[in-house]
């Protein structure tokens, strides 16, 4: 185990977040698989990337693209097998990469041989009592148990047949259907989960990212909630479905099995905004890490990205943990888009500018990729495309979240880029990346990509280990400036250029003009 005092490589890490399915496909069945990561671990090395994160590749239909798992303790075929997965392990960490798996502990899948037998079984069984099922209200139990929906649309219940073909009993999901809720005051449930976390720790993973930590436990009776606080973003506050208290012993539980392993890490997805609630999932013995979507959220304004800053800053201080930044994941609009309002160049160089004030912030930067191709999301796809249960729950009123999980371009002039033999691939791909592929940006030296691996090899030559807070400083017009260490980090969010600080230039998003910082751009100076 890490003694007290030492300072674990995630302090400060650069962790890249692949979606497996878009990241490149090794057997051409338009479809991304462990094989393509495994021969893309030269390009995220390069990168200068310290860990990746796997989203979910155990066993799954598929309903939730692996957020429904049927299996944790085996791969999907989909992605290859365990044999695949000992190998991209080996390989990652030969190439002085860490390997971040993805747990899913909120739910399982209908298909998960619990859950098939707690449908075989009566009310009342054991094997019922793994899962949230309860009778409903109003006549025969004919009205769902209370009025919680669900983040994908529609009411977070359902109502099963039972055994004997009688109307039966409801089960919580607060997702898809397709993945109903586990009982996480049922001692059975950590066990077993603890019996997944060892599998593969034993197998080499480095950690793990916990899906919507701040949901697996519920409030006793699950009562009642304000509808209007039930939102689609589920933030917690204020929701009764998410944040109740009793999820910090589970978390200490968890954090006792990891402590077992040396130097290993465990992540929480919490979309919690109040900073000291946010603070109790990274307190001594929880969490190590804690998703913070503050800069994720904030628009493209300088009051509001430094009011997220210094929230997300807040939010972990008194606790061991450094702070976290994402700008995107597989969940939102990637960050081009947002920031461009339907520009594409706005919205590069704003993504940019974004990119690089986040890496010369302190803490862990989650990088989702693709992102550092500086590519948009793609809002056009046809109907029959769109494979997100969204679109189905929302009755088709919500797109879902397919436009920012397309396939990576490697190379090429036309779909499907180098990511797959296959000409069909399981999203199509836009005919107009050409310029966005990792090869033709590779040959520009003021493409996104260039610009991205510069900033990440500068924060590594300058702050890493840097454990300096950062210090704010007053800037013309629309300027956002602090200082860290050596580095002074300037980001003009205006529509005129400003005088570039003096000192050494050390990276910047976008080329200076006569010695100013054009609009839309972030400098790093060093005095």
């Amino acid at each position: 185990m890490m003694t007290a005092n030492a300072r674990s490589w995630w302090q400060d890490a650069v962790i890249y977040q692949i979606y497996p399915r878009s990241f490149a496909d090794s057997d051409d069945d338009g479809i991304g698989d462990l094989g393509g990561v495994r021969s893309r671990l030269g390009y995220i090395k390069a990168l200068g990337i310290d860990a990746v994160w796997l989203c979910p590749v155990m066993r799954s239909p598929m309903i939730d693209h692996g957020y429904d798992v049927s299996d944790p303790r085996d791969i999907d075929p989909v992605f290859g097998d365990l044999a695949e997965m000992d190998a991209l392990l080996e390989d990652a960490h030969e190439h002085g990469l860490r390997v971040l798996m993805d747990l899913v502990p909120n739910h399982t899948s209908s298909e998960h041989p619990w859950f098939e037998e707690a449908l075989r079984s009566g009310p009342g069984s054991p094997a019922r009592a793994r899962y949230l099922f309860r009778r409903g209200k109003g006549p025969e139990g004919s009205e769902p148990p209370n009025n919680w929906a669900s983040v994908f649309g529609g009411p977070a219940w359902t109502r099963i047949t039972e055994p004997d073909g009688s109307p039966g009993e409801w089960y919580l999901h607060l997702f898809a259907p397709e993945q109903p809720d586990l009982d996480w005051t049922n001692p059975e449930v950590l066990d077993d989960l603890a019996t997944t976390m060892r599998f593969w720790l034993d197998r080499g993973v480095d950690g793990f990212r916990i899906d919507v930590a701040h949901g697996m436990a519920k409030p006793e009776g699950l009562p009642d909630g304000d509808p209007t606080t039930m939102t689609p973003l589920y933030n917690g506050d204020g929701d009764a479905r998410f944040d109740h208290d009793d999820v910090h012993d589970l978390h200490r539980r968890l954090r006792a099995v990891i402590d077992e392993y040396e130097d290993r890490v465990l992540i929480g997805e919490i979309w919690v905004r109040d900073p000291r609630r946010f603070a109790r999932y990274v307190s001594d013995g929880e969490l190590h890490l804690g998703f913070n979507f503050q800069l994720l959220e904030a628009k493209y304004k300088p009051d509001e990205l430094r009011s997220a800053i210094d929230r997300s800053l807040d939010a972990v201080q008194g606790t061991p943990a450094p702070p976290t930044w994402t700008l995107s994941n597989h969940d939102v609009p990637r960050e081009v888009t947002r920031y461009g309002s339907g520009d594409h160049e706005r919205g590069s160089n704003r993504a940019a500018a974004a990119l690089m004030l986040e890496l010369a912030l302190p803490g862990v930067v989650f990088l989702y990729n693709g992102a550092e191709l500086g590519l948009p999301n793609v809002d056009d796809l046809p109907d029959e495309a769109l494979q997100d249960p969204v679109w189905e729950r929302s009755g088709h009123t919500d797109r879902g979240r397919d436009g920012a999980r397309i396939p990576l371009p490697w190379w090429g002039t036309e779909p499907p880029y180098g990511f797959s033999g296959a000409r069909d691939t399981w999203l199509p791909m836009p005919a107009d990346w050409t310029g966005l592929t990792v090869k033709a940006q590779s040959s520009d030296p003021g493409s996104f990509l260039t610009r991205c691996r510069h900033a990440i090899r500068m924060r590594h030559e300058l702050l890493r280990d840097t454990r300096h807070a950062i210090e704010w400083l007053d800037g013309p017009g629309a300027v956002l400036q602090f200082r860290r260490g050596r580095v002074l980090c300037m980001m003009n969010l205006g529509s005129q250029p400003v005088a570039a600080p003096e000192g050494r230039i050390a990276a910047a998003s976008s080329p200076l003009a006569d010695g100013a910082v054009p609009p839309d751009t972030t400098v790093w100076v060093i005095a």
